[in-house]
């Protein structure tokens, strides 16, 4: 089965950096374009960046030169690299992808951003 697994949240301070990693099974992963979104408690899930099987990124707006997202085929893994955080990046981050028509959900990880 398709699994999507999160790593690399955590607590950080205004300006500082996290990686993000998500860990994919069960797709053919060099096939599959990957994204990452967020979730803020009581607020709608919003991409945050997206990569093609060719490795072409995508972001929103709001994370734009401060996020980057990147893949390692060989550890069918994708990466979400935040760095000058701000307290409005605080939400859960979410893998996602999609294989034969079917959209795919991690569980998320937390990443707080606070003083």
């Amino acid at each position: 089965q398709v699994q999507l697994v999160e790593s690399g949240g955590g607590l950080v301070q205004p300006g500082g950096s996290l990686r993000l990693s998500c860990a994919a099974s069960g797709i053919i992963f060099s096939n599959c374009a990957m994204g990452w979104y967020r979730q803020a408690p009581g607020k709608q899930r919003d991409l945050v960046a997206t990569i093609t099987n060719a490795g072409r990124p995508n972001y929103a707006d709001s994370v734009k030169g401060r996020f980057t997202i990147s893949r390692d085929n060989a550890k069918n893994t994708v990466y979400l690299q935040m760095n000058s955080l701000k307290p409005e990046d605080t939400a859960v981050y979410i893998c996602s992808t999609t294989w034969r028509a079917r959209n795919y959900w991690g569980q998320g990880t937390q990443v707080t951003v606070s003083s």
